[in-house]
Order: C-alpha cells, then structure tokens, then sequence
C-alpha cells in the first residue's frame, strides 16, 4: 500500500490515538490538528472556537478524518453545555470542510465523525443508513454536525459521515464505566432492558475507518456498528459474564433520570437503536468482533 499523509482531528481521543497508531505502524504520516502548542513535529495548530486553521499545512494532505467534539455524555446536560456540544461539532466541522474545499489541492477524502444517535430512539424497528433522522437534542445535533460537511461535498471531495453506535474498548470510552458496577457485584441491566443496544469494538472501528480510508467509492452515511446488535438485558448479563460477575441487580430507570436529567438519561441510556452495518457489509468489510461475547472477551477478557 502506498504511503499516505492523513490529517486527524481528535488525534488523543480514545478512537483518534488508536487510529494514529494504527495508520503510523502502517508507514503512514499522521498529521494531528491541535488547539496547543504540540512536540509533534507534524502537528498543525488550529483553533475552531476563534475559527483559524494553518491551512498551508493541510497542503499535500491525502485525506482528513475529523473526530473532535466535546463529550456528549461527560456533563449534565445544562443549556451552556448544549451548545457547547454543538458548537463544538458544528464550528470545527464547518471550518475543517471550508479551508479544504479552498485548497488549491485539496486531500481525496474527507471522513467527519457523526454518530447512529441521528436515528433518534426506535423502539424495534432496525435503522440502516437510509431510515430518516430523529427528533431528539443528539439527533439534531448530529444532523448539523453532518450539515456542516457541505462546502466539502461541494467541493467534489469525497465526504463519508462516520455514524458510531457504542465504541467497546478496554482503555477508555464508555464500558470501563458500565463495568464498574459489576465488578463490586450490583450490575444489571437498566430500566426495562429491551432498549436495543448498538456497538463495535474499537479495533473494528479504527479497522472500518481505514477500510473507508482505502474505498474511493464509498461517501455519504456509513453505519460504524457490529452486525449484531443486543438488548441493554443481554448487554448487562454479557458483561457480567465476561467478567464473572452477577448481573441480577437492576437499575430502575429513575435513578439515571434524576441523576442526569429525564431527557439526557433517555437519549444515552433508554434509546432503543437497532442498527445494521448496511454500507460496510455490502462493501465487504469483515468485523473481527461481530458476536458481543467475542468482543468482550476480547476488551474485557483477564480482567477480573
């Protein structure tokens, strides 16, 4: 394969360093965008809240992959941290998708990370790329965080719109957080436990993101979710087998609600998102995790 330069915002994220480090091992250049002072040599400063990016530097690029945003789920949902979520989504979106579609050259590809919370909350019904949007705070959300793609597409560069459902990873992200209850022996499922549960594991996600990398012919929504998708019931009861632990110990739906906030705790815990990989299988991506015991095994596997 053909060394190339990739330019990624997000790069210290849980899934922007895995894909760093995925692309580097490969012989790859990685050029991560920062808002500080950087000893990356091919670091390139920018800063989506002032609306300036050194744009010389994205010169000679290949292809962009832009993974930055705030953590939805990290704080209570008050009115200065919605349109913090959003403006940090929509500004840096906007601004990456502007200097690039100016570039006298600009890079073949343009990844922008978006998220299966654009489908809002089904109840059984599945979700592919092409069932219509929600109705919700995270579906709007992410419908402007995809809107501001445009002036890339009309650019004629190819944009995909990296929709992750639930990202399973050992170091970071959500399931150290899910598992911590299991391991003192008071896990279980939340609420009903019928709500439907998308995820991948992180290798799978950094592995699609490449996969969507190499495929000139792939652009538009592509579902990052593993093929087989779980009732939050199941999840629980996985998890705690995983980590051989009981999952007998419920979790009434009114305590996240009062903790969070009624619509928060209903968005990221009680949405029911039944999603399949259309576009990627179809394309013939293989998933190294495509049953949820594999993947568990896999990230939670010797921890006890």
């Amino acid at each position: 394969m053909t060394a190339r330069t990739i330019a990624i915002t997000g790069a210290t994220g849980l899934i922007g360093s895995a894909l760093a480090r995925s692309l580097r091992d490969d012989g790859h250049t990685v050029r991560p965008l920062v808002r500080r002072p950087s000893d990356d040599p091919g670091a390139i400063r920018w800063d989506p809240a002032a609306g300036t990016i050194d744009a010389d530097e994205l010169t000679g690029v290949d292809a962009v992959v832009h993974l930055a945003g705030a953590g939805i789920g990290d704080k209570r949902w008050s009115a200065t941290r919605r349109r913090e979520i959003l403006e940090s989504r929509t500004r840096g979106t906007d601004l990456i998708a502007r200097t690039i579609a100016e570039l006298p050259t600009p890079p073949s590809a343009f990844l922008s990370g978006s998220a299966i919370g654009v489908y809002g909350s089904e109840t059984d019904g599945v979700l592919t790329e092409e069932s219509p949007p929600g109705d919700d705070f995270v579906a709007d959300v992410v419908q402007a965080w995809e809107d501001a793609a445009r002036p890339a597409i009309a650019a004629g560069i190819r944009t995909v719109f990296v929709r992750s459902a639930l990202v399973l990873a050992r170091q970071g992200g959500i399931l150290p957080r899910m598992a911590l209850p299991f391991r003192f022996f008071v896990g279980g499922r939340l609420g009903s436990g019928r709500q439907w549960v998308s995820w991948i594991t992180l290798d799978d996600e950094v592995a699609a993101i490449r996969f969507l990398l190499d495929r000139d012919d792939l652009s538009g929504p592509v579902n990052l979710a593993a093929p087989h998708p779980v009732t939050n019931a199941d999840l629980s009861r996985a998890i705690g087998e995983a980590l051989h632990r009981p999952s007998a110990v419920p979790v009434p739906a009114f305590a996240p609600r009062l903790a969070l906030g009624r619509e928060m705790a209903d968005s990221l815990l009680f949405a029911s998102q039944r999603v399949e990989p259309v576009v990627l299988t179809e394309a013939g991506f293989t998933f190294t995790h495509p049953e949820l015991a594999g993947a568990l095994a896999a990230t939670l596997g010797g921890q006890p």
